[in-house]
């Protein structure tokens, strides 16, 4: 079994390489930039083939990423060296984790029925940064399946207020006092 590239490890050393800059959040979106790059899935494919020499591959990451800090293009030229190209979305995810709570800032996702308007969104993102005490991001997605009210997840804590839920403890509890 090949070993699998350590994503949060490079999370962790381009971190403080970007700390030691003061690059923190421009390396951040070209992290994001990097990453959204490498998903695109002609692109992965054409950086994972065998074939395809190395110089071809870290020539076609300088375009694409000519904007990009070098370091964060050698970055990926490293992680394509090493049949990692997977792990660029970890990297990603794990640097913003790190910058999150270097700034003191709380990513919350909140899944609605529909789309939230301004007010609602508002609303809860104080609610969010009272209980947290800190910055918070919020991220909205809507599904239709919880029919109504919200689910906010902090973290690891998931704050469930949807009526399929309700629905369902309510069918358990009924289910348990009629056996």
């Amino acid at each position: 079994m090949a070993n699998r590239l350590s994503g949060q490890r490079y999370a962790q050393a381009i971190f403080e390489l970007a700390l030691e800059n003061g690059l923190l959040e421009e390396w951040d979106q070209d992290l994001r930039l990097a990453s959204d790059v490498l998903q695109d899935d002609e692109f992965a494919v054409f950086l994972k083939h065998a074939e395809v020499s190395s110089e071809r591959k870290v020539s076609a990451i300088e375009a694409v990423l000519s904007e990009a800090h070098p370091l964060v293009r050698n970055l990926v030229a490293l992680l394509v060296s090493r049949n990692g190209v997977d792990a660029m979305a970890e990297v990603q995810a794990g640097y913003t984790a790190l910058l999150d709570v270097h700034l003191g800032r709380q990513r919350v996702e909140v899944t609605a029925a529909v789309a939230l308007e301004d007010a609602e969104l508002e609303r809860i993102t104080r609610f969010a940064a009272a209980l947290t005490g800190k910055e918070v991001i919020v991220a909205t997605r809507v599904d239709e399946n919880i029919l109504g009210g919200l689910i906010i997840q902090i973290g690891d804590q998931l704050l469930d207020g949807s009526t399929g839920t309700a629905l369902e403890r309510m069918r358990r509890t009924v289910r348990a006092r009629a056996a």
